[in-house]
């Protein structure tokens, strides 16, 4: 292959043969043609070790005494070399008297041929003392390969740098770690970027570079075949980017990435974009999880077992990790794992790799329709904010999300269109919802916003309209995961019709009132009686969208167009953020009646598998919403729904609940101490408080912020009006409303509580004991709810 390219006296001509050998490569201009990627990255070895070797022998490298030796490290090194890259070579000696000159007639001539060169020459004792200092020259160490002369010397220092390696990296990791973090701030993500940098972003050859060194320290397992995988493909984008540019560029830009695609057998840019994507994602989730591993082991801390905090059933925080609790079978329990993956986005500390691959081996599937549980968990999930980013590339790297939505596949990696994106479809729609997050108390559904929002590109990648089969596909997914006719239909409407609201506030006259009926009837047709709630939804699904699209996406003037246009057709739909609760029926009535004439609390309690349905009765002079509240909270019980209403003398509330932790309570216990509430001696504000400082998530406070919206009670009359609380759930947070309510002297007619995942929408029917519901009244018991739910 290399025939003629060997060095003659006088060096500088040698390396020019050299290089126009190199040329001839790259044209394809030899007895093979044209080689393939990884075939020139072998022919560039080959021929440069020919020529260094050769060119080692005349210079008298191989008979110096003391030995001498060349070793490459880098990409000559690793075998991984790459056109118009720096040839990384160390000069290696035993305290030579000689080894300036021979250093001369190496290096000379690559400089005078402008082949560009990183060397070094020092002794074995040197090289180790550098690399103690420099985390680079350590990490190249590891890459060492002898090329000429004295190979007992190169396998003496190759040995004793692994060595010093494996002694040191735990240590030397963290700082590593805090270089990779600020290079990948530096040159962004390659799956996620338009301008990837092979080499330097997070999720490329660098990276693979800190897996190969967490390895040669045996902290961590030799990468894999999905990971060798990975390597190739960035190696090989690498190769085909700079023959086609002839000089040593690592950013491949979208008029580059259409040259490269075809040499590649890709049928064009958006393909290779693809593939580039999938690949990068594959090494930064394992760079996570080694660093991870490596940086941060079990037992670090002082040598002590690290704690285990209760997040939710089954799921402990194991010092920074979430993992299963110790009597957690996932077998039995298919909801597990949204429970592991909510748990890890609220509190935003990474899932451990042993508890992925025990629900990846045994957590079964959940079966059509969803349990209540799983639904709850999705919402929480979708809810958190940005911890849902990692927490899903997870479950997406280790095949869990997919078994969940199998429709994924479709959007994986799949590169936009459009160049206003900066995100591939499936990380946008992610992005979307961490973007709606912040939305949640701004619409009367929040769990179905969060949904959409996770659903409205779902139909992305074909070639048909995508809302229209997004449509589709959300229909599909609203019956699986169990949601109510009604339900479905909103969530389905909402991904049809999710560009509806930007598209006409941006294209049309919307002070036309022909535009605002247009938009009306739309809505109308698509959600009848919900068409309000669909308006709500769509503005707020807008402004997500936009977020999560690109800078500059979301702007003053359209969110002013958004807003007014929503303005003009909320004003043409009927309807309130509430409905009044069911009447009393009579089991309620009998209990009502029990706790009248007994003057003391009653309850009720069944349950259907692990969820309770608990009925309680004060008489009317008594409070029941702060006491029933309190109490379910300080036994752990979370309230999904809650539904209170006076009837003939007393006060009845009915709430499903169920353990956050462990199972029911037991029943006598929550009787005695609810009996207690109601009579004042149980001290609940202190022992909420308690609990909470115990159990407060891990993480960040909810990402949306507590609102309240007014609505007239009609059919109670002019004194009653309605307080809609929309607000990031708490533990306790219901008895601090109460409590809130009492203490402005406001009266509770009738609630509804609703908990959606990690927020929730409560409504009140209240009117002051005095007076009427003045401006100053609301003023006064809004601050007050406000800064209970804060």
């Amino acid at each position: 292959m290399a025939q003629g390219v060997g060095p003659r006296h006088g060096g500088g001509q040698d390396a020019v043969g050299l290089v126009e050998a190199t040329g001839r490569l790259l044209d394809g201009k030899h007895r093979h043609g044209r080689p393939g990627a990884a075939a020139l990255r072998a022919a560039l070895v080959d021929l440069y070790e020919f020529w260094l070797s050769r060119a080692a022998t005349a210079a008298g490298v191989d008979t110096a005494q003391p030995g001498v030796a060349l070793v490459a490290v880098g990409g000559l090194g690793r075998r991984e070399l790459v056109p118009c890259s720096d040839l990384d070579l160390v000069l290696l000696h035993n305290g030579n008297p000689g080894v300036g000159e021979l250093a001369d007639a190496l290096w000379y001539p690559l400089w005078d041929a402008k082949v560009g060169l990183d060397h070094a020459v020092r002794t074995p004792a040197e090289a180790l003392r550098v690399a103690a200092e420099d985390l680079r020259t350590a990490l190249g160490l590891l890459d060492a390969r002898h090329l000429a002369g004295d190979s007992e010397l190169t396998a003496r220092l190759v040995t004793a740098a692994r060595d010093q390696w494996r002694r040191t990296a735990r240590k030397r990791l963290p700082e590593w770690a805090v270089a990779a973090r600020r290079r990948w701030e530096r040159s962004g993500e390659i799956a996620q970027s338009a301008e990837p940098d092979l080499k330097h972003g997070r999720g490329g050859l660098r990276d693979l570079g800190l897996l190969d060194a967490v390895a040669a320290a045996q902290l961590a397992d030799r990468p894999g075949a999905e990971l060798r995988a990975a390597r190739e493909l960035l190696l090989d984008v690498r190769t085909e980017l700079r023959r086609e540019l002839r000089r040593d560029r690592d950013v491949l830009d979208a008029p580059d990435a259409a040259r490269v695609a075809p040499a590649l057998d890709f049928a064009d840019r958006f393909a290779l974009a693809r593939e580039l994507s999938g690949a990068a994602r594959t090494v930064a989730y394992a760079v996570d999880v080694a660093l991870r591993s490596a940086v941060e082991p079990p037992r670090s801390r002082f040598g002590r077992r690290p704690s285990r905090t209760p997040l939710d059933e089954g799921v402990v925080l194991h010092g920074n990790e979430v993992a299963l609790a110790r009597g957690a079978v996932p077998a039995r329990d298919p909801v597990l794992l949204l429970r592991v993956t909510a748990a890890s986005a609220r509190s935003v500390r990474p899932i451990a790799l042993g508890t992925l691959r025990t629900l990846a081996d045994s957590a079964p599937e959940l079966r059509t329709p969803w349990p209540p549980g799983a639904r709850r968990a999705l919402t929480a999930l979708l809810g958190a904010g940005e911890g849902m980013v990692d927490a899903v590339e997870a479950l997406d790297r280790t095949g869990l999300w997919s078994r969940l939505f199998p429709e994924w596949g479709a959007v994986r990696d799949l590169p936009p269109r459009e160049p206003v994106h900066s995100w591939t479809v499936d990380r946008h729609l992610v992005r979307t919802c961490v973007a709606a997050a912040t939305l949640t108390t701004t619409v009367p559904r929040p769990d179905l916003l969060l949904l959409g929002a996770l659903l409205h590109d779902i139909g992305k990648g074909r070639e048909v309209d995508h809302s229209e089969l997004g449509a589709a596909i959300a229909a599909q997914v609203a019956a699986r995961i169990g949601l109510s006719d009604v339900d479905a239909k909103l969530v389905t409407a909402m991904v049809r019709h999710h560009l509806l609201l930007p598209h006409t506030a941006t294209r049309r006259d919307i002070g036309d009132p022909e535009t605002v009926r247009r938009v009306v009837g739309t809505l109308e047709a698509a959600a009848g009686s919900e068409s309000a709630a669909l308006l709500a939804l769509l503005h707020a699904l807008t402004r997500a969208d936009s977020l999560a699209t690109g800078p500059g996406v979301w702007t003053e003037w359209k969110a002013g167009l958004l807003a007014e246009l929503t303005a003009r057709c909320g004003r043409l739909l009927r309807g309130h953020g509430f409905t009044p609760p069911e009447p009393v029926d009579e089991i309620q009535r009998e209990l009502v009646a029990t706790a009248v004439r007994s003057g003391t609390g009653q309850m009720l309690l069944s349950s259907e598998g692990n969820v309770a349905t608990v009925v309680l009765a004060v008489p009317a002079r008594a409070e029941l919403l702060a006491p029933a509240a309190g109490v379910l909270a300080l036994h752990s019980l979370e309230v999904h729904e809650a539904v209170l209403r006076t009837h003939d003398g007393g006060h009845v509330g009915v709430f499903t609940a169920s353990p956050k932790f462990g199972s029911l309570p037991d029943l006598t216990l929550l009787r005695e101490r609810f009996a207690r509430a109601v009579a004042g001696g149980l001290g609940l504000a202190q022992q909420l408080a308690a609990k909470e400082r115990d159990y407060r998530p891990a993480g960040p406070a909810g990402p949306a912020c507590p609102r309240v919206l007014w609505f007239d009670e009609e059919a109670s009359g002019a004194s009653t009006v309605v307080l809609e609380l929309r607000a990031p759930d708490r533990i306790g947070l219901l008895h601090r409303v109460a409590v809130a309510l009492r203490a402005c002297a406001a009266e509770v007619h009738w609630a509804k509580v609703a908990t959606l995942g990690g927020a929730v929408v409560d409504s009140f029917a209240i009117s002051p004991l005095d007076g009427g519901p003045d401006a100053a009244w609301r003023d006064r018991v809004e601050k007050a709810v406000l800064a209970a739910a804060g």
